[in-house]
């Protein structure tokens, strides 16, 4: 039948249910400044009550902003979506520090959602920018697919793309530049500083360093036959190229990694183990945090002092690098 728009608004419906005869619909909503609150819709009056207001003893007492949605044309045209998340008191005239964050996937897609993480970094004074590069999901098939036997690649070129449309609009401080992400995001966090020097801190979390020994090992490479053209004894070449590892040379940014010792989706040798210790061989500051027990699901579901603690190592390390703060606890030999 016809599709009918129910819900409006710059907001991501997580979860829903109708009634019997689907006259009313229940259904939770997220925004960037408000978490999971439950609302119902009359389909006859198509008038929709929000039910909940579970945060807002909480939210009272803090300053939370709304993001700017960003459009900015990449390389080859191609249209990307992006959020900018700004510190409470944004001022256009002054330079800030950027931090460029990367979702994992790479068949994902950020959106209208409740993020914590953007909120904290936003408060203590960054400039945090998300996108959408291509391979993200929400924007058609083609668009997800195109980076089949590419990936890593133009995606690349799409997020260095929003970092210089960001620049364009003078608020950021272009010698503070900072570069994370989990997960796909980790593989494209890898590949960022192989392929530039413009950051000066970069966190790679739950990442893949190494394609090859990542096929071998890993949870559930075998499912994933588009990637590559072959396996890795079919396709050296392939894997060599796209792997972080085959560029380390390249790489000058300081680095930190977060690793959960029980993931076996990107297992810790094939990602940042891999790349911190070339990189303390080759003296650049490196530092990797390990968490027992935590699978590949640390950031969402790990226990709760990991995840804290997780945030609290990636803002630090980026206030070190971007903030000039000190950080004893991660001053490494070969730091210059």
């Amino acid at each position: 039948g016809r599709m009918t728009e129910l819900s409006k608004g710059d907001q991501a419906v997580l979860s829903f249910d109708a009634s019997v005869d689907a006259s009313k619909v229940a259904y939770t909503v997220s925004t960037p400044t408000r978490i999971t609150d439950l609302y119902v819709l009359d389909r006859s009056s198509g008038v929709s009550r929000q039910l909940t207001r579970l945060n807002e003893p909480l939210f009272s007492k803090l300053n939370l902003t709304e993001p700017e949605e960003i459009w900015y044309t990449s390389f080859d045209g191609k249209r990307i979506q992006a959020w900018a998340q700004k510190p409470p008191d944004f001022d256009p005239n002054k330079k800030y520090p950027l931090i460029l964050n990367i979702h994992g996937g790479p068949h994902a897609a950020y959106g209208w959602i409740f993020d914590h993480e953007f909120q904290w970094m936003a408060a203590k004074g960054y400039v945090v920018l998300y996108p959408n590069p291509r391979g993200s999901t929400s924007y058609g098939q083609d668009f997800g697919n195109i980076i089949q036997y590419k990936y890593p690649g133009d995606d690349y070129k799409d997020l260095m793309a929003g970092v210089d449309e960001l620049i364009k609009r003078g608020y950021i401080d272009t010698e503070k530049l900072g570069v994370t992400g989990g997960s796909g995001g980790g593989v494209l966090t890898n590949w960022t500083v192989t392929q530039t020097q413009r950051f000066k801190a970069a966190v790679s979390q739950r990442d893949i360093s190494d394609w090859a020994n990542w096929w071998y090992t890993a949870d559930f490479a075998q499912f994933q036959p588009n990637w590559f053209k072959g396996a890795p004894f079919e396709d050296v070449e392939g894997f060599k190229e796209r792997s972080a590892i085959t560029h380390v040379a390249k790489i000058s940014t300081p680095m930190m990694f977060i690793l959960g010792e029980a993931d076996w989706r990107t297992p810790t040798g094939a990602g940042g183990e891999e790349l911190f210790r070339a990189l303390k061989y080759r003296r650049i500051p490196t530092v990797m945090v390990r968490f027992p027990n935590e699978s590949h699901e640390l950031s969402r579901s790990g226990q709760p002092w990991h995840r804290i603690e997780r945030l609290q190592h990636i803002v630090g390390w980026f206030d070190k690098w971007l903030m000039g703060e000190a950080k004893p606890e991660y001053d490494v030999a070969g730091e210059k």
